[in-house]
């Protein structure tokens, strides 16, 4: 998770930093951030292109470490992911069928629908970040 947070520092929106890395036998595969099209104006210069309270400029950081890993012809079926964010709902579907088995996430990040796909196609979601405390445990 820490390689994840270090990439996340790449991501060129400033709304939120996520990052994303793809593992096999403790080796990676391909990391990606989310940032604007390849070629295109950044969020932090051009600013957001927003849709429903979320920038819609930025690819996100599990769909760039695919596409990189595409690019680079490097075969991603039976790893597992590292991302500073649970995926949102398109991006854990593109990490399903791309064959990936777990998905390590720190924060949990807007859409419940993909513990129940999880279920269904049997990929592993891992919470690894801090449990809120309850207001009596101080």
């Amino acid at each position: 998770m820490n390689i994840a947070e270090q990439v996340a520092t790449r991501s060129t929106c400033d709304r939120k930093h996520i990052g994303a890395v793809i593992v096999r036998d403790r080796t990676i595969l391909s990391t990606g951030y989310n940032g604007s099209l390849r070629g295109s104006p950044h969020c932090d210069d051009a600013g957001h292109d927003m849709e429903n309270g979320h920038c819609v400029r930025t690819v996100h950081a599990e769909a760039n470490a695919v596409a990189q890993s595409a690019k680079h012809g490097v075969r991603i079926d039976e790893s597992e992911i590292y991302v500073t964010a649970s995926p949102c709902l398109a991006c854990f579907k593109l990490v399903a069928n791309c064959g990936i088995r777990t998905v390590y996430f720190k924060e949990f990040y807007r859409d419940e629908r993909i513990t129940e796909y999880a279920k269904q196609a049997g990929i592993k979601l891992v919470f690894m970040g801090e449990k809120k405390k309850n207001r009596d445990e101080g």
